[in-house]
């Protein structure tokens, strides 16, 4: 077993001196408190002695009623008994893991992955290949390579994780034609697909796309949880699978938990009840997308011309790529000097690859803190910047906002990544050797 970045730097949260752009922290903050203690009113009112009770282990009709309005918001229409209600859309992958994999199996999952996955992946003692994605996805090509030459080595996966919608941590979305060849190549070669769709109803901008379950659901367990749509406080998910496959499921959760919260079941039915569930979606989506732009003009402002990020369409996080000899890991350590917080690449990898790449989240802090954190990580990557081009003589390139003319930073966003960089001509003026402290005598 091994700790997850992530949840490594969740204290950093409570810290207040701390801008944290690491947590993939939806804004709670947005859900009224009025509104709170009126629907645990009426959970103690209508459902008290039920609440405090045992729940089956596959979860509350009344809840599962909840999903099923939820799947079909996007297009996926499900019964009841299809269901498996989750402690969270992360048991989802911890019971996926248990029910399918012995020490040695093959996974196969993005490059990069999902931080939270790998931990899980790893205390099953997976044997993980990850392919290459793009700003369309999963490369399909080379994952069909892959599977070729896994299948001639005798070895088969026992299932392929993706994150296709606004992907964590990448931000971006599998396209439509990925997404077919992907649910083909499944049915082809019978291997399992575990799609995680916890952001799909977080879309800022472009038309939807169907879920890989929508397409065809004879490969798909599909797995999605109400934190970021409603709160991640009531650790509540779900699963859909095929049968087979969710019974064992169902085992695996008796003895991980029993039950999910009934408490947070009967608050999520009384959620629902009490008026259009979309209308607060609506509201995180319009808050969620000025915190978006407000950080990718930041980045613009602040970051080298060398760096390059993606620009998502929707979901809670953007990925950087910084030049390569910077260590984004090092960088951390450096930057909470400055009180500001981010994951590092590694943690999305698990070959050692993304040492110069980091993940932002946009959705947790308000505008201020965003300017203000990108600010601090800007200033760390200056100083590695100028330090490289102390000992190279290579200059340092002004942040691509410094040098935009006409219509302003909102330039870059349109556009999308930063391109390719080229070489900076030495300057002799940029050059000049730092004197560094001597050591003691002794």
């Amino acid at each position: 077993m091994k700790s997850s970045a992530m949840r490594d730097l969740m204290a950093l949260t409570e810290r207040p001196d701390v801008i944290s752009l690491a947590g993939g922290l939806p804004d709670t903050s947005t859900f009224p408190p009025d509104s709170y203690a009126s629907l645990m009113g009426t959970v103690a009112a209508r459902s008290c002695a039920r609440a405090l009770q045992y729940g089956p282990t596959e979860g509350l009709v009344a809840v599962k009623r909840c999903i099923t309005q939820v799947m079909a918001a996007e297009d996926m229409h499900v019964e009841n008994a299809e269901i498996l209600v989750t402690t969270g859309g992360q048991q989802v992958i911890d019971l996926v893991c248990k029910t399918l994999l012995d020490p040695g199996d093959i996974v196969i999952t993005e490059a990069p992955t999902y931080p939270g996955a790998v931990p899980t992946f790893c205390a099953y003692q997976a044997d993980v290949v990850q392919i290459t994605m793009d700003r369309d996805g999963m490369v399909i090509d080379e994952l069909e390579r892959k599977l070729a030459e896994l299948e001639q080595a005798g070895r088969k996966p026992k299932f392929i994780y993706t994150v296709p919608n606004f992907h964590n941590p990448a931000g971006v979305t599998m396209s439509l034609e990925r997404r077919e060849a992907l649910v083909r190549i499944a049915t082809q070669r019978e291997i399992l697909i575990l799609e995680d769709n916890p952001y799909g109803l977080l879309r800022y901008e472009g038309e939807p796309l169907p879920t890989l379950y929508s397409l065809d659901n004879e490969f798909v367990i599909y797995a999605s949880t109400f934190s970021k749509i409603l709160s991640p406080g009531v650790r509540l998910g779900w699963t859909v699978a095929p049968a087979p496959v969710l019974a064992k499921m169902n085992i695996g959760k008796q003895s991980s938990d029993l039950c999910s919260s009934s408490v947070s079941q009967y608050f999520v039915e009384a959620y629902f009840d009490s008026g259009p569930w979309e209308d607060y979606v609506r509201s995180l989506i319009e808050i969620y997308r000025k915190r978006r732009d407000v950080m990718l003009d930041a980045l613009a402002e602040n970051l080298p011309r060398e760096a390059r990020w993606t620009h998502p369409q929707g979901g809670l996080f953007l990925w950087v790529t910084l030049p390569d000899y910077i260590d984004t890991t090092d960088l951390l350590a450096r930057a909470l000097q400055e009180h500001v917080a981010f994951v590092p690449g590694r943690a999305a990898y698990l070959d050692g690859r993304g040492g110069s790449e980091m993940r932002l989240n946009f959705s947790g802090v308000d505008e201020d803190q965003i300017r203000e954190g990108v600010r601090r990580i800007g200033e760390v990557i200056r100083e590695q910047v100028a330090m490289y081009g102390t000992l190279t003589g290579i200059a340092p390139s002004a942040p691509l906002g410094a040098r935009l003319t006409g219509s302003g930073t909102s330039a870059k966003r349109a556009k999308g990544p930063t391109p390719d960089p080229q070489p900076a001509a030495p300057d002799a003026e940029l050059a000049k050797v730092l004197q560094m402290p001597r050591k003691r005598a002794g």
